[in-house]
């Protein structure tokens, strides 16, 4: 449950610190970062409250070869890792780039370990989004915070943003419990001794006074923790206004606070990471769809105000076009998608586009499946209105849109808007969501041929090991395909959404931002979704875009600290 934001602790005003931070998500590991080399440190957050999209997220970080993956025993090497990467990003970044990501993930999570007071589990099996690639890795490389007490906020508590999908029990749900928790009808001693364990946990915890959050709040909870303990000050409902240079270096900026204007030098330099453009829909439809609607996951906040404050300056921009893309349950009016993250994944349903055809492998990463939604548009061919079709079956086994449990009915808000159709056949269904009937109906005998067989000649849905992560182990020989079949059937509409663009101003393997001609701008860094994305057009698996915001804080934090005489060493690149 959301707190009141407490009263602003700081009031902005004219000062110099040696490093100015612009985003309080991954921003916060670069502040810890710094002030674990001697720095003075000031975070700043456009909105009132202190997490951005991190605090929005799963909250898993992918690392390869950290120190959780190896002490929990997983069989990681640098070289695997390094293979992997080179293979899923296949030349849509730098290469540079990526082995620093690589090379500083030990020392970034190490760091964390020190710095704050998380600790963190490996989500064994959540396998890397391509594990068929050479390098990947089937038991994953995903690490997450555990559940954390955000009692230890104090009085800061009410300032840390919310997430996605809070629970109304007492019950802090990692990443790890909702593969299971959301299979408690077919797997119900796993589903129910995880679920068991949650409540006791949360219930416990309450009356010790503690209240656990988990996920993407755990992450930014933890991180507030650490900023805190430093003395690191955050200032909220401040925004960027512009940056400064003199003599060709980037020295602050000009910030406003409650329609006052403040300028803050930064010795070191300044570090953007107010996240992507996700809600400047002029810039979307410029750089990527005029389709796209906003629809998108990430903070509220993030309009792209540090990509267009660099660029004023001359900065480079690259990957513009690609966002976190993620499909999700359409909208009512007035409200956010709904998140859905197993659902696609899970046998007795598949997908059709506005013309009633199956066309891409439902199970496949959500990036994956945004770039196919758009691939299509720019052939000409666009997908149109997409529907997730699945049967009664499916209603009473699993979960949907992270709220709906088994054989809950479907709201009537949705069948009266328009978002979902119920028929007692499938002629009847194509028509109901206005689909060409006898194109529905190949389909669906396709597919149901395809999945009597367990064998997805067509997509190969079931085929990758990620695919099966979410799919339900009861159902063999193929987790991910069965046959639709009784006399109920459902569709939902499915929208195309984000957790968040990922093109952004260019930078190099010490996070430094690039001008348009190449070359690097003195004091000026760009981490997370502000910076281009570190593996190009791939996501190589969950928490991608939050491991390399943490790593590049790390790097970017010890080679302003290195080259302006604050005794660290630099990063390696």
């Amino acid at each position: 449950m959301a707190l009141p934001v407490p009263a602003r602790k700081f009031t902005a005003q004219d000062t110099t610190v040696d490093l100015l931070i612009i985003g309080s998500g991954t921003g916060m590991a670069a502040g810890l970062a710094a002030a674990e080399q001697g720095s003075s440190v000031l975070i700043v957050e456009k909105t009132a409250t202190v997490g951005g999209s991190t605090a929005r997220s799963g909250g898993a970080f992918w690392i390869p070869n950290n120190p959780v993956l190896n002490a929990a025993g997983a069989k990681d090497t640098p070289e695997r890792a390094a293979a992997y990467v080179d293979a899923v990003v296949g030349g849509t970044s730098s290469r540079e780039r990526w082995q620093a990501f690589l090379d500083n993930g030990v020392a970034t999570v190490e760091m964390l370990q020190r710095t704050t007071p998380m600790k963190f589990l490996w989500d064994e099996e959540y396998s890397d989004y391509h594990p068929e690639e050479p390098g990947g890795s089937a038991a994953g490389r995903s690490c997450e915070c555990r559940p954390f007490d955000v009692n230890t906020l104090g009085e800061e508590r009410g300032r840390l943003r919310g997430g996605t999908m809070e629970s109304s029990l007492p019950m802090a749900i990692t990443g790890k419990d909702y593969r299971w928790l959301n299979l408690i009808s077919k797997v119900p001693v796993k589903g129910l001794k995880t679920a068991v364990t949650r409540v006791v946990q949360g219930v416990g915890g309450r009356v010790l006074k503690r209240d656990y959050v988990a996920g993407g709040q755990a992450l930014a909870a933890g991180l507030y923790a650490g900023v805190l303990g430093a003395g690191i000050p955050v200032w909220t409902d401040t925004s960027l206004v512009r940056l400064i240079t003199a003599d060709g270096r980037v020295t602050g900026a000009v910030l406003q606070q409650d329609g006052r204007e403040v300028t803050v030098t930064a010795r070191q330099g300044v570090v953007l990471a107010a996240g992507g453009f996700d809600h400047d829909m002029a810039m979307r439809h410029k750089h990527q769809s005029e389709s796209l609607e906003a629809w998108s996951f990430g903070s509220e906040g993030n309009t792209g105000d540090a990509i267009k404050a660099a660029a004023e300056i001359g900065a480079g921009t690259a990957l513009m076009d690609q966002s976190w893309w993620f499909p999700a349950v359409a909208p009512l009016p007035g409200r956010s998608p709904s998140v859905m993250l197993a659902e696609r994944s899970l046998p007795g349903s598949f997908i059709v586009d506005g013309n009633g055809n199956r066309f891409v492998n439902e199970a496949q990463d959500y990036m994956s499946f945004g770039q196919r939604v758009l691939e299509r548009e720019q052939q000409g061919n666009p997908v149109g209105t997409m529907w997730m079709v699945f049967d009664q079956e499916y209603r009473n086994s699993y979960i949907l849109a992270g709220s709906l449990f088994p054989r809950m009915a479907l709201p009537e808000k949705w069948y009266k808007e328009g978002i979902a159709a119920k028929a007692d056949s499938l002629a009847e269904l194509a028509r109901e969501i206005g689909v060409p009937e006898e194109t529905f109906a190949a389909t669906a005998s396709r597919f149901n041929e395809l999945a009597g067989a367990g064998v997805d000649e067509d997509f190969h849905r079931g085929s990758s090991a990620y695919d099966r992560y979410y799919g339900d182990p009861t159902v063999r020989p193929n987790p991910n395909l069965r046959p639709l079949s009784g006399n109920v059937y459902y569709a939902v509409k499915i929208v195309l959404s984000d957790l968040g663009t990922c093109g952004g101003l260019t930078a190099d393997a010490r996070g430094r931002v690039l001008a348009e001609d190449g070359t690097a701008m003195d004091g000026l860094y760009a981490i997370g979704n502000t910076a281009a994305n570190v593996f190009g057009k791939s996501y190589p698996g969950a928490g991608a875009t939050i491991g390399q915001g943490l790593v590049y804080g790390y790097i970017v934090a010890r080679d302003a600290a290195e080259r302006r005489g604050a005794g660290a060493e630099p990063a390696a690149a």
